[in-house]
């Protein structure tokens, strides 16, 4: 549970935000997160999502705060607003709008969110990544911008992770083929150059809900410019949105030949990031994803 120090202070930041004085008289421990502890606090009248985490980490809370901004920019997307974040101690905090929210589990859940998704991936930068560095779950990502694709992919996507896997001594075979799936990246993009579409960056389903109206909503975001196919990768890694979803996608933005294969080569970075975070079962997932498409090479 929150300590007093802590609580006095996400009470007094929430009260700074608001213009008035607030107290926090309940905080109840929310699941679901496994990077930062979450809560939802209230005033008797009123409720906040909070997430807590190590103070170190407080430029992680300020990637997440810049990137819901972003998200914003899409008024088809329902987004937290960012009330307050700040340290105390040995904890960092960001205090955002609780929203009322279930799982896209609807048929038209999921044909409305699909519109919207394509709605927000219409939102283009000149060039691919983003401004500001972020996060990836609690790991750093590189957006150092680049106009081409493929060398933004390898080069700030496939390699940082492959360096941080060199940690693990069972990971040799894995780096010198990731690495070499790196160098000949550009293989895979001879006929196909994606725009430079708004992204949320992790888009799994627990990133992603419906608000009380029925609108996509969208949270926990590693934003970046990038090819709009990584997104839709990522959906289907772990367990997937409804059917209706992609279909309404498809409909609002038709996907380019070759989906299948670019698939696999996005899903391999999260996949990456998951063996760096967890380790367990990723590495051999990780080393068949490599081997399958180096051998489409």
């Amino acid at each position: 549970m929150l300590d007093e120090a802590l609580r006095a202070r996400i009470e007094n930041s929430i009260g700074d935000a608001l213009g008035e004085a607030v107290r926090v008289r309940s905080a109840e421990a929310a699941g679901g997160g496994s990077i930062s502890e979450a809560f939802v606090v209230g005033d008797g009248t009123r409720r906040w999502f909070v997430k807590v985490n190590r103070a170190a980490l407080a430029p992680m809370f300020d990637a997440e705060a810049d990137g819901l901004a972003a998200l914003a920019q899409c008024g088809a997307i329902r987004v937290p607003k960012v009330i307050a974040q700040g340290v105390e101690g040995a904890h960092a905090f960001l205090v955002l709008e609780h929203l009322a929210l279930r799982p896209l589990r609807e048929r038209g859940d999921g044909a409305a969110a699909g519109e919207a998704l394509a709605a927000l991936h219409r939102i283009e930068g000149t060039q691919h990544g983003w401004p500001r560095n972020n996060f990836i779950g609690r790991n750093p990502q590189d957006n150092a911008m680049h106009v081409t694709w493929p060398f933004f992919f390898a080069h700030h996507r496939l390699r940082p992770q492959l360096e941080m896997a060199k940690s693990r001594e069972d990971s040799r075979r894995l780096i010198e083929r990731g690495e070499k799936l790196a160098d000949r990246l550009a293989a895979f993009f001879v006929d196909y150059r994606p725009k430079a579409s708004l992204l949320h960056g992790d888009l799994w389903n627990g990133n992603a809900a419906v608000d009380e109206n029925g609108r996509l909503a969208l949270f926990d975001p590693a934003v970046y410019f990038g090819d709009r196919d990584a997104d839709l990768a990522m959906s289907e890694l772990f367990g997937g949105f409804p059917e209706s979803f992609y279909v309404a996608y498809r409909a609002a933005w038709p996907l380019a030949p070759g989906y299948e294969q670019r698939k696999t080569l996005y899903n391999l970075y999260h996949v990456l990031n998951h063996l760096n975070l967890f380790g367990g079962g990723y590495l051999r997932q990780a080393e068949r994803m490599v081997e399958a498409l180096l051998a489409e090479l």
